[in-house]
C-alpha cells in the first residue's frame, strides 16, 4: 500500500438490499446504491456486490458494465451469453446513451460545454485517474448546468466515452469537483456531502433480442429536480449540439 494511503474499509449498504428496475429472459436492470461494489473483489470481505446480490435471484446474471462503488444509479446485466455479447458490443461501439446528474463545488461559469481531456490511470495513486495528453485515452463528456446555488452547481452529464472515473476527473479539471468525492475533491467539497453526489439517472440501450430501444431511469436521490425524458434514438438527437 502506498505511503499515506488509507486502507479500504468496505461497509456495503443493506437497505434496500436489492432494487430491480426491470428483468426479462435476456437482461436485468438494477438501481445500484452508493457504497456498493458493482463486482466482487478478491478479498472475502468484498464478495458482497451488486452482481452477487442479483445472482441470488437470477443466477445466470453477468456484468456488462460497471459503476464506481460511490456512484449510484442504473446498471444493466445480461442473463445469457448472446445477450452479454450483444450488450457488450453496444457499450464498445458507444451505442448506449447514459445520463448522469451531479452536484459540484463552486459556480460553473458556462451554461454548457464539452470536455475532451484524455485520461489514464494514475498508477502510483491507483485507483485514481489523471489527465495525460501523451498517453491518455480519448474521453468525451457533454455537460449542462441545471441550477446554480450558493457554493455549488447542479449539472447534467452525458458521457460519450466510458473511461474509469471519467466524470469525476473531468469535473475536477474544470475546477469543480463533485461534492462528497473522497478520491478527488478537496476537504471542503468532500465535507459538503456524506456520499459522492453522482447518479446514473438514465440508460438507453437496444434490447439484445427484440432490437427495441429501451429506456431505464432512476430518480436522483440527492436533488429536488425532475429531468426531462431523454428521447430514444430515432425520435430526436439525444446528445447536445
Amino acid at each position: 500500500m502506498p505511503a499515506g494511503k488509507k486502507p479500504f474499509i468496505y461497509n456495503p449498504p443493506m437497505s434496500p438490499y436489492l432494487s430491480l428496475v426491470y428483468y426479462d429472459n435476456d437482461i436485468v436492470v438494477a438501481n445500484k446504491q452508493s457504497g456498493l461494489l458493482s463486482v466482487t473483489g478478491i478479498q472475502p470481505a468484498h464478495k458482497d456486490a451488486l452482481i452477487s446480490r442479483v445472482q441470488k435471484v437470477l443466477p445466470s446474471a453477468t456484468v456488462v458494465h460497471r459503476l464506481d462503488m460511490a456512484t449510484s444509479g442504473i446498471m444493466v446485466m445480461a442473463l445469457n451469453k448472446e445477450a452479454h455479447r450483444r450488450l457488450s458490443k453496444q457499450f464498445q461501439d458507444r451505442l448506449t446513451k447514459k445520463r448522469y446528474y451531479a452536484r459540484v463545488d463552486g459556480t460553473v461559469a458556462d451554461d454548457e460545454g464539452i470536455i475532451t481531456l484524455p485520461l489514464i490511470v494514475d498508477w502510483p495513486n491507483r485507483p485514481k485517474q489523471k489527465v495525460d495528453f501523451e498517453n491518455g485515452k480519448p474521453s468525451l463528456t457533454h455537460y449542462r448546468v441545471i441550477r446554480r446555488l450558493d457554493g455549488e452547481t447542479w449539472v447534467e452529464l452525458l458521457p460519450v466515452t466510458g473511461r474509469s472515473h471519467q466524470l469525476r476527473v473531468h469535473m475536477l479539471s474544470l475546477g469543480h469537483p463533485i461534492l462528497g468525492d473522497r478520491l478527488y475533491a478537496h476537504d471542503e467539497a468532500r465535507a459538503k456531502a456524506p456520499r459522492l453526489q453522482l447518479h446514473a439517472e438514465t440508460l438507453i440501450l437496444q434490447h439484445p433480442s427484440s432490437g427495441e430501444w429501451k429506456r431505464f431511469t432512476s430518480d436522483v436521490p440527492f436533488m429536488d429536480y425532475q429531468p426531462d425524458t431523454l428521447p430514444l434514438p430515432g425520435s430526436d438527437d439525444i446528445n447536445p449540439d
